[in-house]
């Protein structure tokens, strides 16, 4: 099955790069480009692409809104937000508006790669890597207006040890290693508490275990 990719990038030599290190993918295809926020929702109702790849700051509606409008429309794709780290205050935003995954604007190819069809399978991209990462530079810094007061609730008391780890940036294997479980407990675990607590992705368990206290930025 083709992953069909739309880029958002208000640089045509950002879009142009991006779409020459998927054009050799076989298993993944460009199906359109947009400049701006509001032609990536317009694009995306038009194309119905399996991943959108956004960019934060763009002139207009930025990354943020349309990634909540496109998350959130009829036809919803997969977002993944791209990045750069030192300087981009608002990829927990996008996170929380119902982004996937973000991607660094000097990631390696086969990451880039990688990271698309991980997302285009249902998964966020939330390797503990990039976890704890996010963590460093993101947690607390939710963007503008105040963070949300989130209380989880309804989970039991292994439920809620899982989806600490999961905050954490714990792989599967290592939330199995932690709490000496096998993996597919652990596997069984994760798809309770994305059920009970209505979360789409693993990024979005993540966003809970920090909005709602279990994790903290200097753990």
């Amino acid at each position: 099955m083709t992953v069909r990719v739309l880029l958002v990038d208000d640089q045509p030599l950002v879009r142009a790069a991006l779409a020459m290190v998927i054009t050799d993918a076989p298993d993944i295809e460009v199906v359109g480009e947009a400049s701006s926020g509001e032609e990536a929702v317009r694009r995306c109702a038009e194309l119905l692409p399996d991943v959108v790849v956004m960019d934060i700051r763009m002139p207009g509606m930025d990354g943020v809104e349309a990634t909540r409008r496109i998350t959130s429309g009829p036809s919803p794709a997969h977002v993944v937000v791209l990045t750069t780290f030192d300087d981009d205050d608002y990829v927990y935003g996008a996170l929380r508006a119902g982004a996937a995954g973000f991607l660094v604007k000097d990631m390696a190819l086969d990451d880039i790669l990688a990271a698309l069809r991980v997302v285009a399978s249902g998964d966020g991209l939330i390797a503990p890597s990039v976890t704890r990462r996010l963590i460093k530079e993101f947690a607390g810094r939710p963007g503008p207006g105040p963070p949300r007061a989130v209380t989880v609730k309804g989970i039991t008391d292994r439920e809620r040890e899982v989806l600490t780890l999961v905050g954490r940036g714990l792989s599967n294997t290592e939330i199995a290693e932690e709490l000496c479980l096998s993996v597919a407990t652990a596997k069984t675990y994760l798809t309770r508490l994305l059920a009970k607590l209505n979360a789409r992705d693993r990024v979005q368990l993540v966003i809970l275990a920090y909005e709602s206290g279990l994790v903290s930025a200097e753990r």
